[in-house]
């Protein structure tokens, strides 16, 4: 295996890791109907996770 290839390997497991934590994230807002602070553009924006 290829320097390269370790790291594309290694981006892939970061990336899915990062899916899981926003997917838990999301899970856990909800059931505590509690909101989430995102940034849309230059503004800081709450909104509830639907």
């Amino acid at each position: 295996m290829s320097k390269r290839d370790k790291q594309i390997e290694l981006k892939d497991k970061i990336v899915n890791g990062l899916e899981k934590v926003y997917e838990k994230l999301i899970e856990f807002k909800k059931e505590k109907k509690s909101e989430l602070v995102i940034m849309k553009g230059d503004k800081i924006v709450k909104i509830k996770p639907e």
